[in-house]
């Protein structure tokens, strides 16, 4: 079962994301606060990385950047989203896919399994 860190700060939001992706088979591990993401990673072991680019204590482009220089995540998968479009800066610093919010839930499964597989 593939495993996906959400790492988002509005409750709601991971409730149902959580809840769809646990559905559709995949283990989800959540981390509100961009300062924890790193250590959580590194005892959780996620496959893949659903990140909200607004965190109340970070910016999700400087975690990306911190799990891009890590030996463990340099190669994991990582979706960033945000209602604002900063895909290109996104993707300067490392996300594999960005996708401007509100984006169809359902549609996450075949994202996480297409970026799986590589």
């Amino acid at each position: 079962m593939p495993k996906v860190m959400i790492v988002d700060d509005d409750r709601n939001t991971v409730k149902l994301l959580q809840t769809l992706l646990e559905l559709d088979g995949f283990e989800v591990v959540v981390s509100p606060r961009g300062a924890d993401v790193v250590s959580m990673a590194e005892q959780t072991r996620p496959d893949i990385f659903l990140m909200d680019y607004h965190l109340a204590d970070m910016d999700g482009v400087d975690i990306i950047r911190e799990l891009r220089a890590h030996a463990d995540f340099a190669a994991t998968p990582i979706i960033m989203t945000s209602g604002l479009d900063v895909s290109e800066e996104a993707m300067q610093a490392g996300a594999s896919t960005f996708l401007v919010k509100p984006f169809e839930p359902s549609d996450l499964p075949g994202l996480f399994n297409s970026l799986l597989a590589g």
